[in-house]
């Protein structure tokens, strides 16, 4: 809104021409989110714990997270609201991806919200029935799929690209739409299973947003596409600027949930951070990517299953506790140091979906 009309001026004020560069309102999407979240931050902590909108500690879990009862939560609100603001003021609007990532982003925070108002709020334990949840999820997945399958601009619009492999690409046909739906939920509830200690989500989810970013840079610049030999996406570049306004909101964030945290960001902000980077990888044709550079929530994902699994299976337990964070956390490891090394290893993880690129 603010780029648009700032961009028109370029003629009379020449400085104003640096508007057009993705890389610099990328720049200041950064800023901008963090700017926001800090500002507005204290105050919408304030408000939950005014309101007692606070976390319930499972009885089940970490002894340690005792002490995390009260604090507030669903502070992924504060998260929304800076990245929503920032698009709005130097998203190019007129770019149709743009509306799908805001659509994706509010579409999941809204089932989040949701979920944390009826445990939280209503002091209902169970939240939102699960049949809701994830049909909602389903739903909001589906309308995107199906809208970048008919999407006459995109050239790639049904196929599966395989990293490392330059000419490995398969036409996946109508199955792309159910493949971009398991993609987009499971990446939504992966961040969720991993958002159960002090900012370890959240510093993921910057990390995996900055790689993306990268991505999605280069996916969008045809000539950056042509050396690399990556597929060229046509406008999908301007979706670096979100990719920073996420990035700086998460920043932001962490600030204030990082260990020991003064707020979490609860479902409503898990389910939609999750949903984006899904959405990303779909539109930008990333999907198996994302399994490496969100490496760490697919292994958070796994040991829940495993250790379902396993439990029904042979009655047994693998990991002392799933998600595999509250493993390490029961074996003896201070929540800061679990976190860190997280933090380490997707950073790995992010590294070498970037060489994805360069190894073909």
């Amino acid at each position: 809104m603010l780029y648009n009309f700032i961009y028109s001026l370029h003629d009379w004020i020449s400085p104003l021409n640096l508007f057009r560069y993705i890389t610099f309102r990328t720049a200041l999407s950064i800023l901008t989110a963090m700017f926001i979240v800090f500002v507005i931050g204290p105050c919408v902590i304030e408000r939950l714990r005014k309101f007692s909108v606070t976390q319930n500690i499972r009885h089940d879990g970490p002894q340690t997270h005792r002490g995390k009862a009260g604090t507030p939560t669903m502070g992924g609100v504060l998260i929304i609201i800076s990245i929503l603001i920032t698009v709005f003021l130097w998203g190019n609007l007129k770019n149709r991806y743009i509306w799908v990532m805001i659509f994706s982003l509010t579409g999941f925070g809204t089932i989040g919200f949701i979920d944390d108002y009826l445990k939280v709020v209503r002091r209902n334990s169970k939240g939102l029935r699960v049949c809701y949840k994830f049909g909602g999820q389903i739903l909001l997945a589906l309308v995107i799929g199906i809208f970048l399958y008919i999407n006459p601009k995109d050239p790639y619009n049904d196929v599966l690209s395989i990293p490392f492999f330059k000419k490995w690409l398969f036409d996946l046909g109508w199955f792309y739409i159910p493949f971009s739906i398991i993609v987009i939920v499971g990446s939504s509830n992966a961040v969720n299973l991993t958002d159960g200690i002090d900012g370890l989500a959240i510093g993921l989810v910057g990390i995996a947003v900055l790689a993306t970013g990268a991505l999605v840079y280069i996916s969008g610049h045809k000539g950056l596409a042509q050396y690399l030999q990556v597929l060229y996406l046509p406008g999908t570049g301007e979706l670096t600027v979100f990719c920073g306004a996420m990035f700086g909101a998460s920043l932001g964030f962490l600030w204030y949930n990082s260990y020991p945290a003064d707020v979490f960001m609860g479902d409503v902000g898990s389910l939609s951070l999750g949903g984006a980077l899904g959405t990303l990888a779909v539109i930008t044709k990333h999907e198996i990517v994302l399994a490496v550079v969100g490496g760490i929530f697919v292994i958070e994902t796994l040991s829940v299953v495993v250790q379902v699994a396993s439990f029904k299976l042979t009655g047994r337990r693998i990991f002392r506790m799933a998600p595999i964070h509250h493993h390490f956390e029961l074996k003896g490891w201070p929540e800061p140091k679990v976190i860190v090394r997280f933090w380490i290893m997707g950073i790995m993880l992010a590294l070498l979906s970037l060489a994805t690129f360069k190894i073909r």
